[in-house]
């Protein structure tokens, strides 16, 4: 059974940084997203990583902010995210094997559950 699972989520305040983490198994995978959603808004795109070349993907929102990384001898992915904002509030999904080879692309295959990020002001 094919499973994304994203963990490191909390409340924090302004300022501060969190590592959330997705764990796939059941299978490896070669390009991921990260993704999240706030309240009454849609999903918005947020990273990406492609294997080929390990070239990685912003939101112009959080570049130069967050920073995607990938290990892929324990297929575990990661986003740092430093100098949270209270705008960056939202629940942030994990996403794996997109069927196009758009960085930017917000159709995949698979996807978590979602972790809850909260930043205070």
């Amino acid at each position: 059974q094919v499973q994304l699972v994203e963990s490191g989520g909390g409340l924090v305040q302004a300022g501060d940084s969190l590592r959330l983490s997705c764990a796939a198994s059941g299978r490896t995978f070669s390009n991921y997203g990260w993704f999240r959603q706030a309240s009454g808004k849609e999903r918005e795109f947020v990273a990406a990583i492609r294997r080929s070349g390990g070239r990685t993907y912003y939101a112009d929102s959080v570049k130069g902010r967050f920073t995607l990384s990938r290990d892929n001898a324990k297929n575990m992915v990661y986003l740092r995210m430093n100098s949270l904002k209270p705008e960056d509030t939202a629940v942030y999904y994990c996403a794996a094997d997109p069927p196009s080879s758009d960085p930017y692309t917000l159709r995949y295959n698979y996807w978590g559950q979602g972790t809850q990020v909260t930043v205070s002001s």
